[in-house]
């Protein structure tokens, strides 16, 4: 299947830097842009499922501010950039479902801190992204709202649990947007659909105003279409330092796989075929840590299973469960009860030891290097997948290889690999060490250019009016 037979006829937005550039020099106008943003969402929203709502009058009234600040020569430094917001986080004014009937017509009263501070800042939220019900998920289906698409293949998932923010950007309604990671959310789907995905440092970025999944795993995430897109929002979030040139020798620690599940073949091609060109600029190296990874996606799954049956436990009342919850999280809190105390602390203990290990790992090596995903885009419907000999669900097969930095806490940022043949492309993680967010960028800002290739979806971005002589 080849990506480009559903790219559609939408013009793409353009990169959050070209616009600010064009709006600074009067090319155009941020009414033009949001309008523009506004029309392919809801395109996005019909033809991908990718938004669950769309804010027009709100955008629309924002847009006409930025302009006033424009005309007055006091922009911020986001202004007028269109952004979507997950559904899992708090809009004020914005219906907020987190995915699920049981919130249907939730309109928050305060924005999320970290909405707060891109709206202090100038971005304009138009809507909010699909996602899983309570983020539970990894494939942003819903029997309520029905299951988001695959820009570059409707009949496959964008992954979750940010699938809809990551489907809207490949699309091209927007540049980039929020998004949640808790074991992958944002780079499971920035990898199958072909944008960038980035999970900061645990506790780098707010959570306050996110509905919680698993409190000590859970990431606020950024999207976007290119690594410099995430770099931006980064930099105005003050997180980490202003990216510029990496430092000339970078050392890249390699890990091809993550036991049971070996990166597909095509994957694995994708992959080798990347770090073979990395070499040419970077210190490349096997990591020699074969029982690195060992039980830490079970420690993972049940530190899930306690604190996300905490959270719901704590706020709704069985009957309220049973009659609003969708099918799948009702499971999920069912096994939940059969977990004890001893299950939770012997999943945190591997936690530790986990840790303890990537730090040793890491101590030759700048960042790591690895798949995000073993496998591409698997088919809407699909509950289990095969790779190679291995065969299991979805949601382990897509998880395998992100989980482990939730775990630990540490920044990792997906970017797409393009597929030789133009079909489903692949993905590379990049993961450094806590606190190094802002090298984590620089660095894949260089990898992004060695391995820069035509996207899969490339019409002309949506940035063509003149508008230097309107009145």
């Amino acid at each position: 299947m080849n990506a480009r037979d559903y790219t559609g006829a939408v013009p793409r937005a353009p990169g959050l830097r070209r616009a600010l550039e064009a709006l600074a020099a009067g090319r155009t106008t941020v009414s033009v842009l949001v309008e523009q943003a506004l029309d392919a969402a809801e395109s996005a929203q019909r033809r991908f499922n990718a938004f669950a709502t769309i804010d027009g009058e709100g955008a629309l009234k924002a847009a006409r501010e930025s302009e006033r600040r424009y005309a007055e020569g006091r922009p911020r430094a986001l202004e007028g950039l269109a952004i979507g917001i997950k559904d899992l986080i708090d809009t004020r004014g914005i219906e907020t479902r987190y995915g699920s009937a049981a919130f249907l017509g939730h309109v928050p009263d305060a924005d999320a801190e970290i909405v707060a501070a891109l709206v202090a800042l100038g971005a304009i939220p138009i809507g909010k992204t699909s996602t899983h019900e309570f983020a539970w998920g990894v494939t942003t289906a819903s029997r309520s709202f029905g299951a988001a698409l695959n820009p570059l293949d409707p009949g496959r998932i964008p992954g979750g649990s940010s699938g809809g923010a990551a489907a809207a950007i490949a699309h091209g309604a927007v540049a980039a947007g929020l998004g949640t990671d808790t074991g992958g959310s944002v780079r499971i789907p920035a990898a199958l659909c072909g944008v960038v995905g980035f999970k900061p440092s645990f506790g780098a970025l707010s959570t306050r105003g996110i509905f919680p999944l698993a409190p000590t795993l859970d990431h606020a995430g950024l999207l976007g279409e290119t690594v410099d897109d995430v770099a931006l929002l980064a930099q105005a979030l003050r997180l980490g330092t202003p990216p510029g040139e990496a430092r000339a020798a970078v050392r890249l620690g390699v890990v091809r796989e993550i036991a049971p599940v070996a990166p597909s073949a095509a994957v694995a091609s994708i992959f080798d075929a990347a770090v073979a060109r990395l070499a040419d600029g970077f210190d490349c190296e096997a990591v020699a840590a074969p029982r690195l990874f060992d039980a830490t996606f079970e420690a993972f799954a049940q530190i899930v299973l306690a604190e996300g049956g905490i959270e719901h436990f704590r706020r709704s009342s069985a009957e309220r469960i049973a009659s609003h919850y969708g099918r799948e999280t009702i499971e999920r809190l069912e096994r939940a009860k059969a977990l004890t105390l001893g299950d939770y602390a012997h999943a945190q203990q591997v936690r530790r030891e986990f840790t303890a290990r990537l730090r040793q790992a890491m101590a030759r090596f700048d960042v790591l290097v690895l798949p995000t995903c073993p496998c591409t885009a698997p088919r809407v419907g699909e509950d289990e997948v095969a790779i190679g000999p291995w065969r299991g669900s979805v949601r382990e097969a897509l998880m395998r290889y992100t989980a482990p930095f939730n775990l630990a806490g540490f920044p990792a940022l997906s970017i797409p690999l393009a597929a030789p043949d133009g079909g489903l492309p692949a993905a590379l993680q990049i993961v450094a060490r806590p606190g190094h967010d802002g090298a984590l960028l620089r660095i894949a800002r260089r990898i992004e250019a060695l391995l820069r290739t035509e996207r899969p979806c490339t019409p002309a971005p949506r940035i063509d009016h003149d508008t230097r002589s309107t009145p």
